[in-house]
């Protein structure tokens, strides 16, 4: 297999979408994940004749096992992962019920321990690897309304530099991208009061696009030096 495999999950919508779609021109075999929206992710495999797509809830370990033994049957192994899957709850921090917790927990953080687990011994095999998990910038400065939600992306930014560590000896590269505000389906709850506000917080005033995390993918998955970091697109908004 002369192409380069990658997985990525939560790719039918937003941040993922643009990452599938620019591993793909990048002659990538993608595997894009997805769990609800199935219409969506029919769209971008008819787009691409190297985007396969595999319906999995990347919260419960069988599915993921599915989606792992398919991807190595199908194409043989597995050079890069992007962590992509992810939801948000906000609410109060004493509105938060131990179901919003869990949910939010197992979807964003549960499920970096659990697919990257499922990976890693195929790239361990193949001494090479390039893992990319997608935090947010929250985890860096905290959120509002977003405890559960900050709490598990500061838990995938303490995953990340840990497994750099410990599979770099692998020559596997383990890094997050923490985006700022991007222009997804996770944000359209915000008004255009917010998102002024937003926009005059950040030195380069203006909203962030999906494909502006899709290029920082493209870099990571090429360069051969950089692991452990978490790197923050966000238009200087956490400066």
């Amino acid at each position: 297999m002369s192409q380069n495999v990658a997985i990525v999950t939560g790719a039918s919508r937003g941040i993922g979408r643009a990452i599938a779609k620019s591993l793909a021109n990048k002659d990538y075999i993608v595997i894009a994940n997805y769990n609800k929206s199935e219409k969506e992710a029919v769209e971008l495999k008819n787009e691409f004749n190297n985007i396969d797509i595999f319906k999995a809830d990347v919260s419960k370990r069988d599915d993921v096992k599915s989606l792992v033994e398919y991807t190595l049957n199908k194409y043989g192994k597995i050079d890069v992962l992007v962590n992509n899957a992810g939801i948000d709850n906000e609410k109060l921090f004493q509105d938060i019920t131990d179901e919003d917790w869990q949910n939010v927990i197992n979807t964003n953080l549960y499920s970096v321990f659990c697919v990257t687990q499922e990976v890693v011994n195929n790239m361990i095999h193949n001494k090479s690897g390039c893992i990319i998990n997608i935090s947010s910038i929250y985890a860096i400065q905290g959120g509002p309304f977003a405890v559960a939600y900050t709490a598990s992306k500061a838990g995938i930014d303490g995953i990340t530099k840990s497994l750099a560590k410990e599979l770099g000896p692998s020559n596997i590269r383990v890094n997050s991208i923490a985006p700022g505000c991007i222009d997804t389906d996770m944000n359209k709850y915000l008004s255009k009061e917010d998102l002024d506000n937003i926009k005059n917080e950040t030195p380069l005033q203006k909203i962030g696009r999906p494909e502006d995390i899709a290029k920082c993918v493209n870099w990571l998955v090429e360069d051969e030096f950089t692991t452990g970091q978490v790197i923050s697109i966000n238009g200087g908004w956490s400066i």
